[in-house]
């Protein structure tokens, strides 16, 4: 799509423009670490999925700007839907030119299909609404079959090459944090990441499990009052406060042993950091290292399970996951399913009950007493008192 510089329609468009300061990025997930309330967001993320979307819709942004296509075809992501049912308006494909074109912080508006910058317009692009998504989608799900095909040619391909990831797992470092015997919580920056965290507590409290936190993950756990003992992942979504928060830090690097994260993690002044090298996702090396270190139990949040999670993630990407769970597949449980175990099932009936219960106990447990007793007596006289004063006052 090509750019323009030209002067703003004077003409007032269907839809109700919208203003604020520019934030650009294009990685969302860094985006959404400094985008605050009434920005605009610009991003360039081609089938925007739900964890993405989900994590604009927090920041509650005026607009969001799309330099790529939200919603392309290949399967039938949520991330557009998640947008517009928040009330938040999206223009989509609006070039990829605009990323450089647009300054960070300048204050812009979206006005119809058009991003306009002091009465420039800088990129043109189409406004997405719920009918034209909710086509795209239904129109996309023809093409799952596809997408499934091509996940299995990958996962093949990776089986032949990774075969050793299956048979024998990753090498394994040496930990202060021990697990031999013990449940893990794997925390993955994901699907309902928080509010299943949020349900499990009453689990972290009574099975006391190792916490690993993957990336971003590891900052929800700390969220909500915890500290990660491990913290396993590239170091690119966690934040500063989480990493010197005292736990044990894995370091995700390529097989080639180059590790983008350690820079980072060094600079910091984290403790003997541990470099890691294996293919595959952070997430999928949490699970590994869980296992292979003894972890009798593993409780995943966040992480992906359903075939539009495992094509938001996309191919390249699914293969190893899906290889990494038929490994540690024998001890890995969704925490959705922990937390229905976890759940309280008390009616409201039997607390009433048991309040009654409670009471009676107390009034048992007095009358046994001599106080007890002689409370009971002063308690008697004054009931009588009351009455005589009642009946004083109608006879």
């Amino acid at each position: 799509m090509t750019l323009s510089r030209r002067p703003a329609h004077r003409d007032v468009p269907e839809t109700a423009p919208v203003a604020g300061p520019i934030r650009v990025d294009p990685r969302t997930k860094n985006l959404t670490k400094r985008l605050t309330a009434g920005d605009i967001a610009v991003i360039n993320h081609e089938d925007l999925d739900q964890v993405s979307a989900q994590a604009l819709v927090a920041c509650r942004p005026s607009a969001v700007v799309n330099a790529a296509a939200s919603i392309s075809g290949a399967y039938p992501n949520l991330g557009p839907q998640i947008l517009l049912e928040a009330g938040i308006p999206l223009l989509d494909r609006a070039g990829e030119a605009l990323m450089t074109q647009v300054t960070e912080g300048v204050d812009g508006s979206v006005v119809g299909n058009e991003v306009v910058v002091d009465g420039v317009v800088l990129a043109e692009g189409t406004r997405l609404d719920m009918p034209t998504v909710l086509e795209a989608m239904e129109a996309a799900r023809g093409n799952v079959s596809q997408q499934i095909s091509s996940f299995a040619r990958n996962t093949m391909e990776y089986v032949k090459n990774e075969q050793d990831l299956l048979l024998d797992g990753i090498d394994l470092p040496e930990l202060r944090t021990p697990m031999e015997g013990r449940y893990a919580l794997v925390v993955v920056r994901g699907y309902h990441y928080k509010e299943d965290l949020q349900t499990l507590r009453p689990f972290i409290r009574e099975a006391k499990p190792v916490l690993i936190g993957v990336d971003g993950g590891a900052d929800a756990l700390v969220e909500l009052g915890y500290r990660p003992d491990l913290i396993v992942g590239d170091m690119d979504s966690v934040s500063d406060a989480t990493l010197v928060s005292g736990a044990e830090v894995v370091v995700h690097a390529y097989r080639d042993g180059r590790a983008p994260g350690l820079d980072r993690v060094e600079s910091l002044g984290v403790e003997d950091p541990i470099v890691l090298a294996a293919t595959g996702t952070s997430e999928d090396v949490a699970m590994l290292l869980a296992d292979g270190l003894g972890c009798e139990l593993i409780v995943a949040v966040g992480t992906h399970a359903t075939l539009i999670e495992f094509l938001d993630k996309g191919r390249q990407g699914m293969a190893s996951t899906f290889l990494t769970r038929l490994r540690v597949g024998g001890k890995l449980v969704d925490a959705k399913g922990v937390s229905l175990l976890y759940r309280s099932r008390i009616s409201g009936a039997a607390l009433v009950w048991l309040l009654i219960a409670g009471l009676l106990a107390v009034v048992a447990a007095l009358a046994a007493t001599p106080g007890g007793r002689t409370l009971y007596q002063v308690l008697a006289v004054r009931w009588d008192d009351f009455w005589a004063f009642v009946g004083g006052i109608f006879g």
